[in-house]
């Protein structure tokens, strides 16, 4: 019974925390855009890979 009294503000301020970490998760964006990444991997780049890096060696 008594670990319960310890248990329960543990549980409250990490719950006070997760809500915090949340909020400042959506204010600062980091939810707008959500498809962009899935979309990335379904395009090629044009070059592929090694050619790019010879043409950056170039310039």
């Amino acid at each position: 019974m008594e670990s319960l009294y310890i248990l329960i503000p543990i549980a409250i301020v990490l719950v006070v925390i997760a809500i915090g970490i949340f909020l400042w998760a959506v204010k600062s964006d980091q939810f707008e855009d959500l498809e962009r990444q899935g979309h990335n991997i379904l395009f090629d780049d044009d070059k592929p890979k090694n050619e790019q890096d010879k043409n950056q060696d170039d310039q």
